[in-house]
């Protein structure tokens, strides 16, 4: 799997400690951006990445921003993204197993550097369990084509 990441100034120093995480499991990533605390646009870093999993050159995708909020709302607009802003390792499981997510949005503001690992962790280890889920997702998908005509 190659995990694309990306963050604004805010979420930087959360984005190198979870490619610390990422470099000790052995997960490829692209690195997207910022790379310094200096003041930058959450959405330019959200649609990078976002971009990147819809291009389908990375299987998903990290955000980070202050809240995980604006740049998971950035990323949401990139048709087939499903971006979660998650603050527990229970809502990281549920994002996959039932909304098949494929960014996960964090908070560096919200949750401390081991909760935003647990959060990864369990994220990247979790699957999605189609069925009656799928169904769902597939509403989500018939709504982005009545809204984003490609």
């Amino acid at each position: 799997m190659v995990l694309a990441i990306g963050s604004d100034h805010a979420g930087y120093d959360l984005k190198k400690e979870i490619i610390k995480y990422l470099e000790e499991q052995n997960i490829e990533y692209v690195d997207f951006g910022t790379c310094s605390c200096d003041s930058v646009d959450y959405p330019d870093y959200g649609l990078k990445v976002a971009e990147a999993v819809k291009e389908g050159k990375c299987e998903k995708g990290i955000v980070i921003c202050g809240t995980g909020l604006g740049i998971s709302m950035a990323a949401n607009k990139v048709p087939g993204i499903r971006a979660a802003v998650c603050t527990n390792s229970y809502m990281a499981k549920m994002a996959t197993e039932h909304n098949d997510c494929n960014v996960l949005a964090l908070g560096a503001r919200v949750v401390g550097v081991g909760l935003a690992l647990d959060i990864v962790e369990t994220w990247l280890n979790s699957k999605f369990e189609g069925g009656k889920h799928k169904k769902r997702v597939d509403k989500i998908s018939e709504i982005e084509r009545k809204y984003h005509k490609e």
